[in-house]
């Protein structure tokens, strides 16, 4: 195939998501493209996209898209979040027919692409990682990338000079590696960078990255993870790509030799090691546990309110209370699981519609006059017919109780998941809950 494959559109909510399918293999693989992309324009590049593409669609269905807000994506309102891209990538699996599907998650797209396999296990045949990070800043427990004050100290240069490309500086020259003694590629990545997104887009993506951190959902990955990596990446370094290796079980790592960030130098042995893990080395499997956003709403001053309206009264009120609830969790996508006395327990498949919808519970029960709090945190949990267990679930109980009245407490795990979504937090400081075997770090959902 030599021609540029038609570009289709799924929908995620009000956006249409471009996407477009290579080849007809007996497997789908999904690839989600790092910092930016464009369909169409990456097929003029033989080394880096059309090649690799045409080679991984010789025995795959490869489906490939634009995130949202690049390429040929629907732009948005605002910054995209991590819950907003697993709904892309499962809109366009749903678009283009595909039950379950290799994720290959490249560079920026390593975060989303890890979210996506603990989130939805049951869909993900394997996970195929490359030249990406956890967390894209430093910080006192991980040594790799810039501190934050430096991101933002580089945005600020870039946009000054109007995110004029600077292909030469030091820094680039590491990230291009052998790239950077080839012109003809350096011209054709210089407008693929501006056809891809805006300047103000490109700000956004960047301060979103710098605020993302997925390790604590690593070690919920169930599905067989392949990690590559190139010995002389600036974006994961040696001792980098370890680390997520360790954090993720059973994780296999796999180091190339090469220089720079772009895998124009290791393509040959990297297919050949993607080639051989979907055909022969990678087997999916089959589990019940998965990552999940639980959300526990109670009640304050409960047993005060029977006290003075009746038991009749209260069972009336406490209906319309669960009723309004139920209308929430159905808007937000949330599942109900159990209500108990005055308590709610549910799940959802991402942070921050969990919290919209406690939010959205807490004025409804201030309106019948009741007040009510909630704690969220995001953790696996393991399906046992309509019921969830697991530690993540008490936690969450125990995050609840710490809260006041129409306060919604969640976990530094919620926090780090939410990044670019508007939401903002308050310190609640590091609590030792009950069960509970390490200190967590508990923030308050800030009230405009």
């Amino acid at each position: 195939m030599t021609t540029t494959p038609p570009v289709l559109y799924a929908k995620s909510g009000d956006l249409s998501i471009a996407y477009s399918v290579v080849g007809n293999g007996p497997v789908d693989l999904v690839w989600a493209p790092g910092f930016v992309s464009h369909l169409e324009m990456q097929w003029e590049n033989e080394k880096m996209s059309r090649g690799p593409r045409l080679q991984l669609a010789e025995f795959t269905r490869l489906i490939v898209f634009d995130k949202r807000g690049t390429g040929m994506s629907d732009r948005a309102q605002g910054i995209p979040t991590l819950e907003d891209r697993i709904d892309d990538i499962r809109a366009v699996m749903d678009a283009a027919k595909s039950e379950r599907a290799h994720l290959f998650g490249v560079s920026e797209g390593l975060p989303m692409s890890v979210l996506f396999a603990a989130t939805f296990p049951q869909r993900i045949r394997s996970l195929i990682l490359y030249g990406g990070r956890a967390r894209f800043t430093r910080a006192p427990d991980y040594p790799w990338g810039l501190t934050p004050e430096q991101a933002e100290e580089g945005l600020q240069q870039a946009i000054a000079r109007d995110f004029r490309d600077d292909l030469g500086s030091p820094d680039m020259q590491r990230w291009l590696g052998p790239a950077r003694d080839d012109p003809p590629f350096l011209e054709f990545y210089a407008r693929l960078v501006r056809n891809s997104a805006t300047p103000a887009a490109r700000a956004a993506l960047s301060r979103m990255n710098r605020t993302i951190d997925v390790r604590d959902i690593l070690g919920t990955i169930r599905v067989p993870t392949l990690i590559i990596g190139k010995t002389g990446d600036p974006v994961m370094p040696v001792d980098c790509a370890r680390d997520l290796a360790k954090r993720i079980p059973s994780a296999r790592l796999v180091l190339l030799e090469g220089e720079g960030h772009i895998w124009t130098d290791v393509w040959p042995q990297m297919y050949e090691t993607i080639r051989e893990w979907i055909t022969e080395a990678a087997t999916p499997v089959a589990t019940d546990r998965f990552l999940a956003t639980i959300l526990f709403v109670d009640l304050v001053r409960s047993t005060e309110r029977v006290t003075a309206i009746g038991d009749a009264a209260w069972r009336d009120l406490l209906a319309k209370h669960y009723a309004a609830a139920r209308r929430h969790l159905a808007v937000y996508g949330g599942v109900e699981v159990d209500t108990a006395g005055d308590g709610l327990l549910a799940h959802f498949d991402g942070p921050q519609r969990a919290i919209r919808c406690a939010s959205a519970i807490e004025r409804s029960a201030a309106e019948l006059g009741l007040e009510a709090r909630a704690g969220v945190h995001t953790g696996e949990v393991e399906r046992s017919g309509t019921a969830i267990r697991g530690i993540a679930v008490h936690l969450a109980s125990r995050v609840a109780s710490l809260a006041g009245a129409q306060e919604v407490l969640v976990t530094s795990t919620v926090r780090d998941l939410v990044a670019g979504s508007g939401l903002s937090f308050v310190e609640r400081g590091t609590h030792q809950l009950k069960g509970i075997a390490e200190p967590r770090q508990v923030l308050a959902v800030a009230t405009a």
